[in-house]
């Protein structure tokens, strides 16, 4: 019963705030829905990047090198915090989006009943129904994304925690046995990233085109 009332309250509140920034900003939700996909394509560009430097760091610092054992494992903690601090930061542009797409996929099907047109209300309909289709594309490869980055995360975890605890020569030689495995499902995890990337690209031309649609026709 709670859960159900803050999720009431929650509801309304997010139904006055758009409403807020619609009318006093000018900030229509399909321009928010955007804003914040576009926010979150950088997020995982982010992320992918920082996984990719922290994948060549790995590389370098299980390699015997002249280099103190504490500024190797100072490193790495380094680049495992920015690995963390990235996916955190996709995960709460997800729950952005999901927040913005819901309201506006219940303004528009409301909407919908303001058409005077049937051939305008159709049309609507059918790029409402689009829209959905690719929302429901865009938030699955999203949250495979996402949730791909926690077993690389644990498995680098791991290895930084194993570092700090045993500074030793046998601690280096553990990383390069370990080396091959994170490093493929790095690799695994950067191309679910390109693909979630180019997914996102296409519901935001989706939404950028329908922008064309006429407004419904508003009964008197």
């Amino acid at each position: 019963m709670i859960n159900f009332i803050k999720s009431l309250l929650n509801k309304r509140f997010q139904k006055v705030y758009y409403q807020g920034r619609e009318s006093l900003l000018g900030h229509h939700k399909r321009d928010i829905v955007v804003v914040q996909v576009d926010q979150a394509c950088e997020s995982l560009k982010d992320s992918r990047d920082e996984f990719v430097d922290a994948l060549h760091k790995f590389k370098s610092i299980s390699k015997l090198d002249d280099s103190p054992l504490e500024i190797r494992y100072q490193q790495l903690k380094r680049h495992y915090d920015l690995c963390r601090s990235k996916a955190d930061q996709v995960a709460l542009r997800i729950q952005a989006i999901e927040q913005v797409s819901e309201a506006l996929f219940a303004e528009w099907e409301a909407e919908l009943e303001l058409y005077s047109n049937r051939a305008l209300r159709a049309r609507s309909q059918q790029q409402l129904k689009k829209s959905r289709q690719q929302y429901g594309r865009l938030l699955k490869a999203l949250q495979i994304a996402e949730s791909r980055m926690h077993p690389v995360l644990a498995a680098f975890q791991d290895q930084v925690l194993f570092l700090k605890h045993n500074l030793n020569a046998h601690a280096i030689a553990a990383l390069r046995h370990e080396f091959f495995e994170i490093g493929v499902d790095i690799s695994k995890l950067i191309d679910v990233m390109e693909r979630t990337i180019n997914e996102a690209s296409q519901f935001v031309s989706i939404l950028v085109d329908q922008k064309q649609l006429p407004a419904p026709a508003m009964r008197k």
